[in-house]
């Protein structure tokens, strides 16, 4: 165990801390419902119907119940906003109109790290005002970009507010940056540039339209370029992942649907494939649209946009092309406690080729959206030509499984009847294969989970309970608890150490104990101190049964440190050579044997 070594101010945190109430911060990421002294949420990290994530304002933490979540407000932000302990520290104190006295706190390597980052995100930006600027600079170079751009209907308004701009060449970009005076490894580093064989650095989006790609934090951290003359290579190629860039954690629009949701509740949020189907429909008025950029859906995107709204409409193109790979990334945002609804298109358009017919043309589509099992159902039926039997039989068996997973019994019968007329099956023959399936799986589960739970027998000790009990009763001041000194344990786990130091330390300085300060104490990722936390919910902890837990306790502890020093004293007698010594050390022993049987 390990003791975090940030080396801040401690007067700077705390007034950060001050300055940014949890219960407000948390307040912008997740509906807070006050009961009683606490906050309560679903957990925006793990997905969740009842709300298990507890936020305590008088202590300044958060705590799941649910999967163990915990931390203060700058852990939050770490966490929600994907960033480092710093990143979180930075916007907060800019949310806060606080300045970060960087040079107080960061070691020499997080000042460098940091350096670098800044500095490659004045690389980012001042490239994406280039491309901007080449947009309108009257250089005939520019004319098949803006041609295209009115090809695609797009006023000047929307081209500024997503920052399109025009490469023109493939040199111009990298004279231009070298004459801003950065190193020429940033620059390679920010994949805005690369360098051919004979050591020439070259513009890596050089003759495309450019759409700048900006995180939640509104910072440039890549570039989607588009060619506009047909090619043998990609139409459309991103920039490199890079420290500011993972294109697995982030979404096209990202920041402007931030912005969106400061101005107004989100019902849903609307996944395209591209720029220019986003783009298209923001410009219709359908600001709530992000775009995956042609990637298979992550996790961790379904988090980020979890954090929007809990409601997704999937408007990908309208072909069935790939469609194993759309059902995986549906499968994911389902995972992740969104309710998916998948948008159906015409055969062979895309949502920027329908909204151009009218906002209410694809309003319509919206409107007509399926369920995700509807659409697996639909997405099945398009791989089987239903007219021949042996296609049907083998369609039929994989729908029922499709209609096994229907959360009611209610959609499943409504399903069946959907399969009936499509097949010609009766209703009956439909339930009883269903019912089958049902069984048969059944039968499998038991056979694998068994093993598993006789494998699996790793309970937690009596001690460790009984540590964990005596630890929570003392961080949340029972009054059972409060003349109890935690020194008189020797705890046997790291830390259980730390967290009673600290206890005994505030007590021995008259202070309030407070639990979010172990936070900056702990590791970042420590279990143990998670599932203390979890003692503190409903009256575990309090009442006459807790006091009688926290006296049992107490006394297996203590039996646990006697066990321990008479075990250690056993083995000092066995190797002792010395009459009288060993003679004293078996009256020690006595002593310490008959203490141990009175605990009992």
């Amino acid at each position: 165990m390990s003791v975090k070594g940030r080396g801040l101010d401690p007067r700077f945190m705390q007034e950060l801390k001050f300055k940014n109430n949890i219960v407000d911060v948390i307040g912008g990421y997740a509906s807070l419902d006050r009961k009683g002294n606490t906050h309560w949420a679903c957990c925006p990290f793990h997905h969740e119907k009842t709300a298990s994530f507890a936020v305590n304002e008088s202590e300044q933490f958060y705590h799941c119940f649910g999967c163990g979540a915990s931390g203060d407000v700058v852990k939050f932000v770490q966490e929600i906003e994907s960033t480092d302990f710093m990143g979180a520290v930075r916007i907060l104190a800019s949310r806060a109109k606080m300045e970060v006295p960087e040079s107080n706190f960061d070691t020499e390597q997080a000042v460098l790290a940091k350096k670098k980052r800044d500095q490659m995100a004045a690389i980012m930006l001042d490239t994406a005002k280039f491309y901007l600027s080449n947009l309108y600079s009257g250089d005939k170079r520019a004319d098949a970009h803006l041609q295209y751009i009115s090809n695609r209907k797009l006023t000047p308004t929307t081209v500024k507010r997503f920052g399109i701009g025009a490469s023109l060449d493939f040199f111009s970009l990298p004279d231009y940056l070298a004459g801003k005076g950065y190193s020429r490894e940033n620059l390679l580093d920010t994949g805005v540039l690369t360098e051919t064989k004979n050591g020439k650095l070259v513009d890596s989006q050089g003759g495309r339209l450019i759409f700048p790609i900006i995180n939640a934090m509104d910072e440039v951290v890549a570039f989607g370029g588009r060619l506009l003359e047909k090619a043998d290579f990609a139409k459309y190629k991103n920039t490199k992942e890079t420290v500011l860039f993972n294109k697995s954690k982030t979404l096209y629009n990202i920041n402007l649907l931030k912005k969106l949701k400061r101005e107004q509740t989100i019902k849903d949020v609307i996944f395209v494939e591209g720029y220019m189907d986003t783009i298209s429909l923001y410009q219709a008025g359908f600001k709530n649209v992000v775009a995956s950029m042609g990637t298979a859906l992550t996790k961790e995107q379904a988090r980020l946009v979890k954090r929007y709204s809990d409601n997704v409409l999937i408007s990908y193109d309208g072909d069935f092309a790939g469609q194993k790979n759309t059902l995986r990334g549906l499968e994911i945002l389902k995972s992740e406690g969104l309710n998916v609804r998948v948008v159906p298109l015409p055969e062979g358009a895309d949502p920027d080729d329908v909204v151009k017919q009218g906002k209410d043309a694809y309003q319509k589509c919206l409107d007509d959206a399926l369920p995700l099992i509807d659409y697996k159902l639909l997405s099945l039926e398009k791989k089987y030509d239903l007219s021949r039997l042996e296609e049907k039989r083998k369609y039929l068996k994989e729908a029922l499984k499709i209609v096994k997973e229907a959360e009611s019994e209610s959609v499943k019968e409504e399903l069946l009847k959907g399969l009936r007329e499509k097949t010609g099956i009766t209703y009956q023959s439909l339930e009883r294969d269903l019912n089958s399936i049902k069984k048969d799986e059944k039968k499998e589960t038991v056979e694998i989970v068994v093993p598993d739970i006789r494998e699996t027998s790793g309970e937690l000790s009596v001690t460790d309970k009984a540590a964990r009990f005596v630890l929570a009763a003392k961080l949340f001041s029972q009054k059972y608890a409060k003349d109890f000194d935690l020194s008189t344990i020797d705890f046997s786990s790291s830390v259980h150490k730390i967290i009673a130091e600290y206890v005994v330390e505030r007590e021995r300085e008259n202070e309030r104990i407070r639990p979010s300060e172990l936070f900056e104490i702990l590791d970042e990722s420590c279990p143990e101190f998670n599932e203390i936390l979890d003692l503190n919910y409903e009256d575990k902890l309090s009442g006459e049964v807790g006091e009688k837990f926290f006296l049992d306790s107490v006394k297996i502890l203590q039996k646990q440190d006697l066990e321990r020093k008479i075990e250690s004293m056993n083995l000092a007698y066995r190797d002792e050579t010395d009459a009288e010594k060993r003679k004293e050390l078996a009256k020690q022993i006595s002593e310490l044997i008959l203490k141990n049987k009175k605990l009992k």
